[in-house]
């Protein structure tokens, strides 16, 4: 398959930049922006392109027949944002489950422009002990940029502006 996202990643004219820490076990990516549909299959590409394996949370309709079986074998987890559950506590037990564990997530929680991100991502990171790996989707130069971990102090003020810069300033 790798074989295959390298051909397709060639001819769209993406790069990758940078790598996930190969020397770490469990970390959480979270990618911004999150604007467009394109993102979950650019983002998909470029998991198989870097060669890492990275679960990701959708809805859980995406999970229903006839194409549910697809979502779950690229690696989804199927959320139900209709029932009042602690999802950072969720996400933290596959955590705990798993010797190795990595989830990716839009902070932006939508595909739309927002002034404040959703936060789970931040307190999953906490709880679960792991760092937070930045991913950056830089659209007009065709680029994927991962960024080193960065491991959260739970001072959250200083935390959210030291994560937030990458995304400013490159």
């Amino acid at each position: 398959m790798r074989y295959i996202f390298k051909i397709i990643w060639r001819i769209i004219g993406w790069n990758v930049v940078g790598d996930v820490p190969r020397n770490i076990k469990k970390y959480i990516i979270i990618v911004a922006p999150h604007t467009s549909n394109w993102d979950f299959i650019i983002g998909v590409l470029a998991r198989g392109v870097a060669g890492f394996d990275s679960k990701f949370l959708g809805k859980h309709t995406l999970f229903k027949p006839p194409f549910g079986w697809f979502f779950k074998w690229m690696g989804g987890y199927p959320v139900d944002r209709t029932k009042k559950t602690n999802l950072v506590d969720q996400v933290v037990a596959f955590y705990d489950d798993h010797e190795s564990f990595v989830i990716s997530l839009a902070p932006e929680g939508t595909r739309k422009n927002v002034d404040e991100w959703k936060t789970g991502f931040y307190y999953i990171a906490i709880k679960a002990r792991i760092p937070i790996v930045r991913v950056k989707m830089d659209r007009p130069n065709k680029k994927v940029i991962f960024f080193d971990p960065y491991w959260p102090t739970e001072n959250f003020e200083n935390d959210m502006i030291e994560i937030k810069k990458v995304y400013l300033n490159s």
